[in-house]
C-alpha cells in the first residue's frame, strides 16, 4: 500500500516497489527542450542544483558532482535518459528522476522524484529540494537566482521543521548544520 504525506510543495511517498521517495511537481512557462537544458547543462544546473554536475548523457554514463560546500565531490551514474523527457541518475545512494511533460502553450510539467536510500532522509532532502527548486523557479522566470546555497541554512531549517511537523520521516544528519 502506498502512503503519501504532503509537505511544502512536495510529497513524501512510498513507491509501488516499497522504496521511500520525495516528489515535487512544477509547471514552467518554458518548452520542454529549454527545461531539459536546465536539468542537463552543467552551467544551467549549477544555478539551482546542490552541486555542479558534469554528465555523460547516456545510460551508464559517468557524472561528476562538485562545488557543494557541505559535501565532498563524488561520482554517480546515469541510469536512464530519454531527451527531453526523462533523466535518472544515482547520487549519494539516492536515485534522482527528472520527468518532463510538454503541455499546451509551450509549457512543461517538471517532476523531480528523489528515491531515497534511507527513509529518515525524507525531511532533510525534501527541505533541500524546496530551496533548490525555488532557485529553479526564479531561473525559469528570468529572475536573478544566486543558487540554492544563497539562502543559507536558516531558510532550509524553517522548511525542514515544516516537513517534520507534517510527519515526514526525519533524523538523518544534516551536512553543514550538524
Amino acid at each position: 500500500m502506498s502512503t503519501e504525506v504532503t509537505a511544502g510543495t512536495g510529497a513524501y511517498l512510498t513507491l509501488d516497489d516499497g522504496r521511500p521517495a520525495v516528489r515535487f511537481r512544477r509547471v514552467h512557462d518554458l518548452a520542454a527542450d529549454r527545461v531539459w537544458r536546465l536539468v542537463t547543462d552543467p552551467d544551467a544546473l549549477a544555478a539551482w542544483f546542490p552541486s555542479r554536475a558534469e554528465m555523460e548523457l547516456r545510460p551508464g554514463g559517468a557524472i561528476t558532482f562538485s562545488g557543494d560546500p557541505h559535501m565532498p565531490g563524488s561520482t554517480g551514474r546515469v541510469l536512464s535518459v530519454d531527451p527531453p523527457r526523462h533523466l535518472s541518475f544515482g547520487w549519494g545512494g539516492d536515485e534522482l528522476r527528472f520527468d518532463l511533460e510538454a503541455l499546451d502553450g509551450g509549457r512543461t510539467r517538471f517532476t523531480l522524484t528523489d528515491v531515497l536510500a534511507e527513509r529518515n532522509t525524507a525531511a532533510r532532502n525534501g527541505a533541500g529540494w524546496e530551496v533548490c527548486l525555488a532557485a529553479l523557479d526564479r531561473t525559469v522566470r528570468g529572475e536573478p537566482a544566486e543558487g540554492p546555497r544563497a539562502g543559507g541554512i536558516a531558510a532550509w531549517r524553517e522548511i525542514y521543521e515544516d516537513y517534520v511537523e507534517a510527519g515526514v520521516p526525519s533524523g538523518a544528519p544534516v551536512p553543514g548544520a550538524d
